[in-house]
C-alpha cells in the first residue's frame, strides 16, 4: 500500500495549490505574466496534522479506558506464530506489488530501465515515504532522484514517474473503496464528521473519477493540458493496469492486518477491508506521518464493539510493526550497505560507504536518526521498567542514580528532537551536541532499566554519526536557524504520544499531588511524570526562547522574473549604479508601483541598502520607510551604503546619521579630451600602448557570448596575478549570465585579447560606467590608461554626459580640530592606510582624468553603529569572513 505516497509528490511540487485562484496583492506584477496560484500555508496543514493527532491520542485513550498496557502487551503475543509468518511474506508481496507503480510510470515514459534498479529505488522511496508522510526528513520524492538522476534520468522525467504513481495510488483507493462502500456499506461512526451516515453515498462518489479516468483514456487522443502545461494520457491499456495494480496493492495491506486480528474476532472480510480503507482515508488527511495514531483511532471507532479494543490494538501495534518500522529498518541497511559487502563492513566503514553513496542524504539520514532517538528515549521515559531487569538492577545501583539517569534520559530524549533539525541544517555544534547526547542516552538507558537494546541502537547511531563529523561543517547557531512547521509538529507530536503512554500505562494509579515528590525504588509513575515534566520543559524554554528573539530573516535572491524587472528600471535610470542589482546576488525591494526597487543584502544584524533608490526619485520616500520597516521587523539594523546627498534628508527622517566615507568621481565627457598639459600623462600612456599594438572596440551585448571564453582566460589570469577572488555586493564578479546583458570594451594587441570592462550604459545617455575591469599577464604597460581614454572618448562620441569612475573610499574627510570624530579617523586611515589598501593611490589615479567629486555618505544608527555596520559589509563584499582577513 503506497500509504504516503502522496507526500513524495508533494515534495516535489513544493505546496499544495487550488488552480486558477489569483492571490491579490499589492506587489502582483509578475514580468512572466504567468497566473499566480493561491497556496495553503504549510504551517496550516501541520497545525491541522497536530490537532487530528490531538483527537487521535483522546479517541485511544477514551477505546483502551479499561484496558492495561499487560492487555495489549498479551494480545500482541497471542498472535499465532503461522498468521505472523503469513503476514510477513504479505507484507514482501505487497511491497513487491509496490515497485510495480514505478514499473508503468517507465512503460508510460517509454523508458527501459532494467527492473532491478527500478525496484531498489522504488522500495527505499516507499519505506522512507510510508513512515515520515508528508513531515519527512527524508521525502521519497529525493531518494527517487538520487537514483533515477544518476541512471541518466531529468528532472522533469522523475517529476513525471512522481506523478504517474500519485495517479496510481488514488485510482487504486477511489476503485477499490468505492466498490467496497458500494457493494458492503456500513454505518460511518459521527465521531469521524463526515457528511453522510453510511458509505454508499462515499463508494458512488468515489468511483466516478476512475470511470472518467478510464472514459477520458479510452475516448481522447489530445493531451491533457493542466495550468497551462500539456500531459499526455497513458491510454486505456496502461490505465487499466493503473487501476488493477494499484487496487491489488491496497486489498493486500489490507489483508496483512486483518491476518494480524485475534482468532475468532472476524467482521467478515468486505467489511474489514472497507473500514480499513475508510481509516486510511482518515490518516491520509490527518497529514500526521504515516497516519499515526489517526488511524489506530479511527479503526478503534470502526471496528472496537464488538472486537475487545485492547486486541485489535494489539494487532495495529504488530501491523505497525511489520508493514512500517520493519521495511524501514531494511530499507535503512540497503542504503547504508549498498556499495558494501555485508562481510567486509564494520560499523566506521559503513558509516563512512554512507556518506561516498548518499552524501547529499547524510545530513537528513542523521537528522530523521536523532529524532528518533529522542523519540524512543522519551516513550521509553513514559513506560515502566521491565520487572525482572529492574530487580536485578535496583540490588546494583542506589535510588538517587536510578532517578537521576531516568531523568536525564529523557532530558537527552527532547534536546534530541530539537537537535534533529540542526543536523539537518549541517550545524557543527549540532553535531557535537548530538554526540553527547546520544552517550548520555546509551548510559541512561543501561542505568534506568537495563535496556540493552536500546542501547544497542543508540550506540550503533552514535558509532554511525561519530566519523561523519566533515558533513556538518556550518558554524551558526541552533537558535537562530529556522524550524519548519512540520517539524515543530513532529515534535509536539512525539511530546503528546509520550503523554499519552504516561497516562495510559498508570491509570490504575489514583492521582494525588505527593506523587510528585516520592522517589522509591518501584515509584515508576512519579518517575515518569518527573522525566516527562521535565523534557517538556527543556522544550518549552527553547520554545520560549525563540519566540523572545525575533527570527533571523535571509530574505531570498531574486528569480529570473525579478531580474528582468530589475533590468528594465535599470536600463531606464539615468544613474548606472542600478546594474548592481544584476549580479543576483542581493535582495530586491519593489515599490509598490513597481517602478523602482533598492538592493541588498544582510549581515548578521545588520540590513545594507546599496546605493541611491534606482528609478524614479518620487518613489524613494516609500522604498526607504518600507526597507525601513522590513529590518525592523526582523530586529535587524537598517544600513544605508553610497547614498548621495540627495538621500540625507530622507535617512534623517528615518531617524539615522549619515557619515561621510568617500567621494565618487564622475567626468563631464563633454569636455573631456588629451589636449593640454593636464592630461600630459594620459597622452603618453594612450600613445605607447597605441605604439604597442592595442587596438580599442566596443562590442554590443549580442556578441558577448561567443567572447566569454577568451574574457574567462583574461579574467583568471589577473586573479591569479593578484593573488585574488572575485568579490561580490557592491563589486562586480565575472559570471557568465551577469555579463552577457551588456556591451563590453575590448583591448586586443595582435589580434589577441588583453584586456576588457563591461559597460553600463545610463538611460537617456546621461551617464556611462564600468563594472568589471581585467587585463591580462602579457598586456603592455599602460593598457588600462588607454581603455579608459578610448572608452571616454567613445563615450563623448556617442553622446554620454558624464562618466562614473565610482568611489575612493574616505576620501573628501577633513582632518579638522573640531572635525566629527568620524571624519578624524577616517582621515587618518586615509593617510596612512596605505599597507592595507592604496586610498591616496585610488584618490590619485581617478584624479588625472579630472572629474568631478560628489560625496557619498553612509547612513545608520548613532553609537557604536558605525564599525559592526563596515565589518558587516566588508563581509558582504569579500562573500564571507575569511574573505576580509584573506584575498
Amino acid at each position: 500500500m503506497a500509504f504516503s505516497l502522496v507526500a513524495p509528490y508533494d515534495s516535489i511540487v513544493g505546496h499544495r495549490v487550488f488552480p486558477g485562484v489569483r492571490a491579490m496583492d499589492d506587489h502582483d506584477t509578475d514580468a512572466g505574466d504567468r497566473p499566480r496560484t493561491w497556496s495553503v500555508p504549510p504551517t496550516v496543514w501541520a497545525l491541522l496534522g497536530l490537532a487530528l493527532f490531538g483527537v487521535a491520542i483522546a479517541v485511544l485513550l477514551h477505546a483502551l479506558r479499561a484496558y492495561h498496557l499487560h492487555d495489549i502487551a498479551a494480545a500482541v503475543r497471542a498472535i499465532p506464530g503461522p498468521r505472523l509468518a503469513a503476514a510477513a511474506l504479505l507484507t514482501c508481496a505487497s511491497y513487491a506489488v509496490l515497485t510495480g507503480y514505478d514499473v508503468l510510470a517507465f512503460r508510460y515514459l517509454r523508458n527501459r530501465l532494467a527492473y532491478r534498479r527500478v525496484a531498489l529505488a522504488s522500495f527505499l522511496s516507499y519505506a522512507f515515504a510510508n513512515n515520515t508522510g508528508s513531515l519527512s526528513l527524508i521525502a521519497g520524492s529525493g531518494l527517487r532522484y538520487r537514483f533515477y538522476a544518476g541512471w541518466g534520468l531529468s528532472a522533469a522525467e522523475i517529476a513525471r514517474v512522481i506523478a504517474f504513481c500519485t495517479v496510481s495510488f488514488w485510482l487504486g483507493f477511489l476503485s477499490l473503496s468505492g466498490a467496497l462502500f458500494l457493494a458492503a456499506p456500513f454505518a460511518i461512526p459521527a465521531a469521524l464528521h463526515l457528511p453522510a451516515a453510511t458509505t454508499r453515498p462515499l463508494g458512488a462518489l468515489f468511483l466516478l473519477f476512475p470511470a472518467a479516468y478510464l472514459a477520458a483514456n479510452a475516448f481522447s487522443r489530445s493531451p491533457l493540458r493542466i495550468r497551462g502545461r500539456e500531459l499526455a494520457l497513458p491510454g486505456p491499456g496502461l490505465a487499466a493496469a493503473q487501476l488493477v495494480l494499484a487496487s491489488a496493492d491496497w486489498a493486500l495491506a489490507g489483508w496483512i492486518l486483518y491476518l494480524l486480528l485475534p482468532p475468532g474476532a472476524d467482521p467478515g472480510a468486505a467489511r474489514f477491508l472497507g473500514c480499513y480503507l475508510l481509516a486510511q482515508l482518515a490518516g491520509l488527511a490527518s497529514n500526521v506521518p504515516g497516519g499515526l495514531g489517526v488511524f489506530e483511532s479511527a479503526m478503534l471507532l470502526l471496528l472496537a464493539p464488538p472486537l475487545p479494543a485492547s486486541a485489535l490494538f494489539g494487532a495495529l501495534l504488530a501491523y505497525r510493526v511489520l508493514y512500517y518500522l520493519a521495511p524501514l529498518a531494511v530499507a535503512g541497511a540497503v542504503l547504508i550497505a549498498r556499495e558494501k559487502p555485508w562481510a567486509a563492513a564494520s560499523v566506521r566503514r559503513t558509516a563512512h560507504a554512507l556518506g561516498r553513496v548518499v552524501p547529499g542524504l547524510v545530513p537528513e539520514v542523521f537528522a530523521l536518526a536523532a529524532f528518533t532517538a529522542g523519540a524512543v528515549l522519551l516513550f521509553s521515559g513514559s513506560l515502566p521498567a521491565e520487572a525482572g531487569r529492574f530487580s536485578l538492577l535496583q540490588e546494583m545501583l542506589p535510588l538517587p542514580l536510578l532517578e537521576l539517569s531516568h531523568f536525564l534520559g529523557s532530558l537527552a530524549g527532547a534536546g534530541l528532537l530539537v537537535l534533529g533539525r540542526g543536523l539537518q541544517r549541517r550545524l557543527d555544534a549540532a553535531w557535537i551536541l548530538t554526540v553527547t547526547l546520544l552517550a548520555v542516552g546509551v548510559a541512561a538507558s543501561l542505568l534506568k532499566g537495563l535496556d540493552y537494546e536500546e542501547a544497542l541502537a543508540l550506540a550503533l547511531m552514535l558509532a554511525a554519526l561519530a566519523p561523519c563529523r566533515a558533513r556538518f561543517y556550518r558554524r551558526g547557531s541552533l537558535l537562530a536557524e529556522p524550524f519548519s512547521a512540520g517539524w515543530v509538529v513532529a515534535v509536539a507530536g512525539v511530546v503528546v504520544a509520550a503523554l499519552w503512554l504516561v497516562l495510559f500505562s498508570y491509570k490504575h494509579v489514583e492521582y494525588a499531588n505527593n506523587l510528585w515528590w516520592q522517589f522509591a525504588v518501584v515509584g515508576h509513575a512519579p518517575r515518569s511524570m518527573r522525566a516527562l515534566v521535565g523534557a517538556s520543559s527543556l522544550l518549552l524554554v527553547f520554545a520560549a526562547h525563540r519566540l523572545l528573539h525575533p527570527a533571523p530573516h535571509r530574505p531570498a535572491l531574486p528569480g529570473p522574473g525579478e531580474l528582468e524587472r530589475a533590468a528594465a528600471i535599470a536600463r531606464a535610470s539615468p544613474r548606472t549604479a542600478g546594474f548592481l542589482a544584476l549580479l543576483g546576488d542581493k535582495a530586491l525591494l519593489f515599490s509598490r508601483s513597481g517602478a523602482a526597487f533598492l538592493m541588498f543584502g544582510v549581515q548578521g544584524r545588520s540590513w545594507v541598502a546599496l546605493g541611491d533608490v534606482v528609478g524614479p526619485a518620487g518613489e524613494a520616500a516609500e522604498l526607504l520607510w518600507a526597507f525601513r520597516d522590513l529590518a525592523d521587523r526582523h530586529d535587524g539594523r537598517p544600513v544605508f551604503y553610497e547614498v548621495g546627498a540627495e538621500l540625507l534628508p530622507l535617512c534623517l527622517d528615518l531617524g539615522l546619521r549619515p557619515l561621510k566615507i568617500g567621494e565618487e568621481a564622475r567626468v563631464p565627457l563633454p569636455d573631456f579630451s588629451l589636449e593640454g598639459g593636464a592630461h600630459k600623462g594620459l597622452r603618453h600612456a594612450h600613445h605607447r600602448a597605441a605604439a604597442a599594438g592595442c587596438v580599442f572596440e566596443v562590442v554590443p551585448a549580442e556578441t558577448v557570448p561567443a567572447l566569454l571564453p577568451e574574457m574567462r582566460r583574461v579574467s583568471d589570469e589577473w586573479l591569479a596575478g593578484r593573488n585574488t577572488r572575485e568579490k561580490g555586493f557592491s563589486l562586480g564578479s565575472f559570471r557568465d549570465e551577469y555579463l552577457r546583458r551588456f556591451p563590453a570594451a575590448l583591448v586586443r594587441r595582435a589580434g589577441q585579447l588583453v584586456a576588457f570592462a563591461n559597460i553600463w550604459p545610463g538611460g537617456g545617455r546621461e551617464e556611462l560606467s564600468i563594472d568589471l575591469m581585467r587585463h591580462a599577464a602579457e598586456a603592455p604597460p599602460g593598457v588600462m590608461d588607454y581603455l579608459f581614454v578610448e572608452l571616454l572618448l567613445w563615450g563623448r562620441a556617442a553622446g554620454y554626459r558624464w562618466f562614473n569612475f565610482g568611489m575612493a573610499p574616505l576620501s573628501g574627510l577633513e582632518d579638522r580640530s573640531l572635525a566629527p570624530l568620524w571624519n578624524k579617523v577616517g582621515a587618518f586611515i586615509y593617510l596612512h592606510g596605505g599597507p592595507f589598501y592604496n586610498f591616496v593611490g585610488l584618490r590619485a589615479y581617478k584624479e588625472k582624468f579630472g572629474p568631478v567629486w560628489s560625496p557619498r555618505y553612509l547612513a545608520i544608527h548613532g553609537g557604536l553603529s558605525a564599525p559592526r555596520a563596515l565589518a558587516d559589509i566588508a563581509v558582504l563584499v569579500s562573500g564571507g569572513a575569511r574573505g576580509v582577513v584573506a584575498k
